[in-house]
């Protein structure tokens, strides 16, 4: 026993130096990169095609039976040599060699995705990734930018919605797919898109502006705490939170809403003519089937369902632009993933519930 107990404090010992030197080579490793500057991230790039190719190998190889698969692959390598033979063929003329090859070249599909938050924090990497795109897309090519966003700040989606322009001033065909929600600035945004795909209970519109915040000055003011604010200018700060709100700043801040809410009507009305935006700019949402009749979208179809239409005949791919975090700010996210859960679970239970 006093065998075991001198090994297990020596075992101890020595993961605890193990993991200590681990942690300190990590932090001068990430100290180095950030140095040079690679800590801001890269561009990844995955074919869907072959992850819907090997999707259906598996099922093929299980559903069917070995006469089936030998005939199936007899017809592929058929195909293949006549592919090839095709080649060979358009290789005669060596002058127009160029253009045959740009007029056989399949379309390209670019998948993006946006997941919003209130800050619209997923712009830096849209950012990224449209600049990526757009160095190799043609109008021959589509992009696809699978949006979920109940909205959030006015001038952080007013920016995202600016990088998806830079794509049509392009002519390069857009098209958003929403699976969930676009409402508000989520769909400021979709509405930049020449084409917009919602599922069939998917929430959209949500055309308005909103502004709230607690006011604490009867608080202070029975406390007999006094609060004062300095500003130069008449309406550099119409409404506080801690001071004593007129009626006057009131009607000023409630005119700035109006103002914005007019600016996204007209947002909207220039990029779906089709639209009565004084009909749905209401600040109602609409779910995908009677959004359809409002015309806000165009088709009725999940972001799958759209994708797998596209394929065999088009090459996916699939572009992400990943943040390289150090090991803190892992260690920081591990912990705030975790507290942002356990959050989100008591808000859901708390928040009243639509049932259908």
């Amino acid at each position: 026993m006093e065998f075991l107990a001198d090994y297990g404090m020596f075992l101890a010992k020595a993961v605890t130096i193990v993991v200590a030197f681990a942690i300190v080579l990590a932090l001068i490793v990430s100290s180095k990169q950030r140095g040079r500057g690679s800590d801001k991230g890269h561009i990844e790039v995955t074919k869907l095609n072959d992850t819907y190719d090997e999707y259906s190998d598996i099922i093929k190889a299980e559903v069917l039976d070995s006469a089936a698969i030998k005939l199936e692959q007899k017809l592929k390598k058929k195909k293949e040599k006549l592919l090839q033979k095709d080649k060979k063929r358009e290789q005669k003329n060596a002058d127009s060699k160029a253009i045959e090859e740009a007029a056989n070249t399949p379309k390209r599909l670019f998948v993006l995705n946006f997941d919003g938050d209130i800050k619209a924090s997923a712009n830096g990497s849209l950012r990224e990734e449209i600049t990526a795109i757009l160095g190799v897309a043609t109008e021959r090519d589509e992009v696809v930018v699978k949006l979920e966003s109940g909205g959030g700040m006015v001038h952080s989606y007013g920016l995202a919605a600016s990088q998806l322009t830079r794509i049509t001033e392009r002519n390069i065909p857009l098209t958003v797919c929403v699976d969930k929600v676009a409402a508000s600035g989520g769909y400021m945004m979709a509405c930049v898109a020449d084409k917009i795909v919602a599922a069939p209970f998917a929430v959209l519109g949500s055309i308005g502006v909103v502004a709230q915040l607690p006011n604490f000055h009867r608080l202070l003011k029975k406390n007999d705490i006094d609060y004062e604010m300095f500003t130069a200018g008449e309406y550099k700060r119409t409404v506080t939170m801690f001071g004593e709100n007129t009626e006057k700043g009131r009607e000023k801040f409630t005119d700035d809403l109006e103002q914005t809410h007019v600016l996204f009507k007209a947002f909207v009305g220039e990029h779906r003519p089709a639209v009565d935006v004084d009909k749905v700019a209401t600040g109602e949402i609409w779910y995908g089937s009677k959004a359809l009749e409002m015309q806000l979208i165009d088709h009725i179809q999940t972001s799958d369902g759209y994708l797998w239409s596209q394929y065999p005949d088009t090459d996916i791919f699939a572009v992400e632009f990943t943040h390289k975090k150090s090991l803190p700010e892992r260690l920081g996210i591990a912990a705030e993933s975790s507290v942002d859960r356990l959050f989100s679970r008591w808000i859901t239970r708390m928040q009243p519930k639509r049932w259908f």
